[in-house]
């Protein structure tokens, strides 16, 4: 599908869904007149990571004191389901990601409570899940449908049934999710953010989420070297953070 072509079939596929519409408008406005929003402060913040990087391993050994070496043999048969799930499924979303740094920050704060934005296949929801069931606990994700792709019955599909049932997706931008997941759950052990990429639309999130995020409970940001802002963020707030690097890009967490 060319370019022009993508962006045609994503515009009437809002055109058809009235309760996305303020998600459009912010579109139309970030592709125009905020273009130069997605990148901004890129190259300080790749120098500032690269200096500060360390692995997914040391990470949860440094932040939770665990080895996460049991992860992948703990899990292995439903690791293996959720790959051959990916395998099969028609249209292409995303690698799976750190995984262990997840699970474990989800451990460590024996997490009743998470949140998470951009689901995709939904390694991340399953990494959580994997964790959540043992508690009883929840899963609230944000996820925009993938309109240009007709994707939206594909979102999750990594995630076995029988971990479903401790899983609330809201199929909405961020800006329409959080309001509605906030009125479920004030409050969260863990955040994993891997959604809005832009400057502001991180800006905004992070302090929504990092206001309900519990004393102890666990930060997670995705694709921190698109640009600044979880940098900015974190010396705004005075925070300490860890950076991993993972299969070329950083994650940034932080206890808080």
């Amino acid at each position: 599908m060319s370019e022009i072509a993508r962006v045609l079939k994503t515009f009437v596929a809002y055109l058809k869904r009235p309760d996305l519409y303020p998600e459009l408008g912010r579109k139309i406005i970030k592709n125009t007149v905020n273009r130069g929003n997605a990148f901004k402060g890129k190259e300080k913040t790749n120098s500032w990571a690269a200096s500060k990087a360390i692995s997914q391993k040391e990470a949860i050994s440094k932040l939770f004191g665990i080895d996460m070496d049991s992860f992948k043999s703990n899990y292995a048969e439903v690791l293996k389901y959720s790959e051959q799930r990916e395998k099969e499924c028609p249209i292409k979303m995303g690698d799976p990601g750190a995984l262990e740094l997840i699970y474990y920050a989800c451990e460590f704060t024996n997490a009743k409570n998470v949140i998470e934005t951009g689901v995709a296949y939904g390694w991340s929801s399953l990494a959580a899940l994997l964790s959540l069931e043992k508690r009883g606990g929840t899963l609230y994700s944000s996820d925009m449908p993938y309109l240009a792709q007709d994707g939206d019955q594909y979102v999750g599909y990594v995630v076995p049934e029988n971990l479903k049932s401790n899983w609330k997706l809201f199929r909405f931008a961020d800006k329409e999710s959080l309001p509605k997941i906030f009125a479920e759950s004030s409050t969260f052990d863990v955040l994993h953010y891997d959604s809005d990429k832009a400057y502001n639309g991180r800006m905004w999130a992070y302090d929504e989420v990092y206001n309900r995020l519990k004393l102890g409970g666990v930060f997670i940001s995705d694709d921190i070297g698109d640009n600044s802002a979880y940098q900015d963020f974190c010396e705004k707030n005075g925070i300490e953070t860890t950076v991993v690097e993972y299969e070329g890009k950083y994650i940034g967490v932080f206890v808080k």
